[in-house]
């Protein structure tokens, strides 16, 4: 796992020529809404792409978690379905049920039965490289949805200069990333983390939480601000071993910021262990994938800490094999 992290600045290149070099059927549709279908770490770059560029399409995007698309889902609907694997059972019904639909599916797959169907069914389907922990190839996922849509004229191409510049500042400051992500798993070493961040930037805090969660090992949970601010922040009544990490941006919207000045000044009464980390960049792309790169680093380094196998998942292979009968 640790190999894979270091080769992020890799990946990111390696998906853009991936996603430049695909072959898709031209499109002349009337797109009307996009759903990405795809769940842990293939569905987290629906997330990362719905929180970079939806909010600037004219159309709105959902990502769908479950076996069922949305009723609204119909030939107006681009439809990406997002399995690493190839072989997601919630994932290959929801596409089924796109077919079914008519809308306008693209996968996004290392193979499976997801490239099987695809091609039977003649979709397009972009294929990323396979033998990996599907959470390791964050990048392979999610640029290409941002291909997706740039073939389907929902975006431009502006998000190739947050991706290259990505890139280059990770590669940049990879020693300076790997010392600082160390300092803090040693701190969140024996403790729950809490993760906040602000409500644009839940994916990458729902990224870390997942990361803590099957690399590291360890329960944790996330909220976002402004939304805890109305609830969870009343239940800092107790002292307890808790981590709270909270993930940072200087272009935080001022009252975001203000909020989250007064909410550490709270929390800090009933925990000792509070670490703000600052992200850095020039744009969205490249301060969400600086977060993403540092707090990955982090989980493995929490579970060399812990004497745990960030790539072991048995429980998730048991429950897998369980399910399949």
């Amino acid at each position: 796992m640790h190999k894979l992290i270091e080769n992020f600045t890799t990946q990111i290149r390696e998906a853009i020529a991936i996603g430049r070099k695909a072959e898709l059927t031209p499109q002349h549709h009337d797109i009307r809404n996009v759903v990405v279908a795809g769940l842990g770490g293939s569905g987290i770059g629906g997330n990362l792409v719905s929180e970079l560029v939806g909010t600037k399409m004219k159309v709105p995007m959902t990502v769908c978690k479950d076996y069922h698309l949305p009723e609204f889902v119909n030939e107006h609907t681009l439809l990406i379905c997002s399995s690493y694997s190839g072989n997601t059972e919630e994932t290959l019904q929801a596409l089924e049920e796109g077919i079914k639909r008519m809308a306008k599916i693209v996968c996004v797959t290392s193979g499976g039965s997801v490239e099987q169907i695809a091609r039977k069914a003649g979709l397009d389907c972009i294929i990323i490289p396979g033998g990996m922990p599907p959470r390791a190839c964050l990048a392979y996922s999610f640029i290409q949805q941002l291909y997706v849509l740039f073939h389907y004229r929902l975006v431009d191409l502006g998000f190739e200069i947050g991706l290259d510049g990505a890139a280059r500042l990770l590669d940049r400051e990879e020693k300076k990333i790997q010392k600082q992500a160390m300092k803090i798993a040693k701190k969140m070493k024996k403790k729950i983390p809490v993760i906040y961040a602000a409500a644009n930037m839940e994916a990458v805090a729902v990224r870390f939480r997942q990361q803590i969660n099957e690399n590291s090992k360890v329960l944790c949970w996330h909220h976002v601000i402004p939304e805890m601010n109305h609830n969870e922040l009343v239940g800092w009544r107790d002292k307890g071993k808790y981590a709270v990490v909270v993930l940072r941006n200087e272009t935080d919207y001022s009252r975001i910021q203000l909020r989250m000045k007064i909410a550490k000044d709270i929390i800090s009464n009933y925990t000792n262990t509070y670490i703000e980390i600052q992200s850095k960049g020039d744009n969205e792309i490249e301060r969400s994938l600086y977060l993403i790169h540092l707090t990955d680093w982090i989980s493995v380094y929490l579970a060399d800490l812990r004497e745990m196998d960030p790539v072991e998942v048995k429980v998730i292979d048991k429950l897998k094999a369980e399910l399949a009968g």
